[in-house]
């Protein structure tokens, strides 16, 4: 079997720092290479992949911000539309715009929805809901307009991972610097229950982190900017735990499955996939205020890491996610 993977051109594949399509893209592709299969990734010509890599920019826009974010998606795309007969399978890791192509080609494509930026892309979507096999990586990040093949978790490495069963006293925020993540609320969380908390993550919005929390940075929040994979585990995993108090309907949290997989249990508010990666008092909270949150903190400890730890490896590895695509990948193929 011959797959084209299309990721995001975005950032690097697998993403330095941020990146979580990028790396789930990244994933995929790896984990099919390690089962036999043929792939070539479509990503920036500084990616890295066990497989073949065509790419039509050295690195991302978002790196290199001198280049033209539109321009730089239409020739990516159309580099691995134009060539689609050359591959069994297309899995489409790149939104809406690579589905503007579906009646052009003979080639399957199987589309990975990573979240709707916006309710006004939904049209495209739908458009396309014939021939599209729409998989969402999460139950509560579906549209009723859709027809989906399946959900599939993201899946993750295991191996970059390590289980932690003696953590350190801080509470984690792991995230981007957004309103929509609750950088301040997590804050708040932290102060409320007199623990330290560290901070990483990229700014994503600067005016916030300026206004709500460069005020607050002390002692005790201390914020130490973004952390690569080869900090990543060694943060999760020293974490009391993770602060994660969403402000919108999060698809998936890849920083709360990785947090598991170190042992680390998750206070989360209880909004989008959440329920779906945490078991409420077994790996971590569903909560839905400060003060429940602050509550949880004070209880993390009645959480065994062992339960997250197993809990994680069961639903959100690498394995089981390409497991999964495989087999959508044999079901298309065969006209099921």
């Amino acid at each position: 079997m011959k797959v084209g993977i299309l990721s995001p051109v975005a950032w690097r594949t697998p993403p330095r720092h941020y990146g979580p399509w990028e790396q789930v893209a990244s994933n995929i592709a790896e984990g099919l290479i390690k089962r036999g299969i043929e792939v070539t990734l479509f990503a920036t010509a500084d990616s890295i992949t066990a497989g073949k890599l065509e790419s039509i920019c050295e690195k991302g826009y978002e790196e290199d911000r001198t280049q033209d974010a539109k321009v730089l998606e239409c020739l990516h795309i159309s580099n691995l539309m134009e060539r689609a007969g050359e591959f069994d399978l297309i899995h489409n890791n790149f939104d809406f715009l690579p589905l503007a192509y579906s009646y052009l080609i003979k080639t399957p494509m199987i589309t990975t929805i990573h979240g709707f930026s916006s309710q006004k892309i939904i049209p495209v979507y739908k458009k396309y809901n014939p021939v599209a096999n729409y998989v969402s990586i999460s139950n509560s990040d579906r549209s009723p307009q859709l027809d989906y093949l399946a959900t599939v978790y993201n899946g993750l490495d295991t191996k970059d991972f390590k289980f932690n069963a003696q953590p350190e006293d801080y509470l984690l925020y792991f995230g981007r610097i957004h309103p929509d993540k609750g950088t301040a609320e997590a804050i708040e969380i932290a102060k409320k229950s007199k623990r330290k908390l560290l901070i990483s993550g990229i700014v994503q919005d600067e005016q916030y982190f300026k206004e709500k929390i460069a005020p607050q940075l002390n002692d005790q929040i201390e914020y130490i900017g973004s952390a690569g994979p080869e900090k990543r585990s060694t943060l999760l995993g020293n974490a009391f735990a993770l602060l994660h108090p969403i402000n919108f309907e999060e698809p998936f949290g890849l920083s709360v499955a990785e947090a598991m997989l170190c042992g680390t249990p998750v206070i989360a508010f209880n909004r989008g996939s959440m329920p779906e990666l945490i078991k409420h008092g077994e790996t971590g909270f569903l909560v839905n205020t400060i003060e429940e949150a602050v509550e949880a903190a004070n209880k993390i400890k009645t959480v065994a890491r062992d339960n997250c730890y197993d809990w994680a490896t069961s639903q959100f590895s690498c394995d089981k996610m390409v497991d999964d695509y495989l087999k959508l990948y044999h079901q298309i193929l065969s006209g099921a």
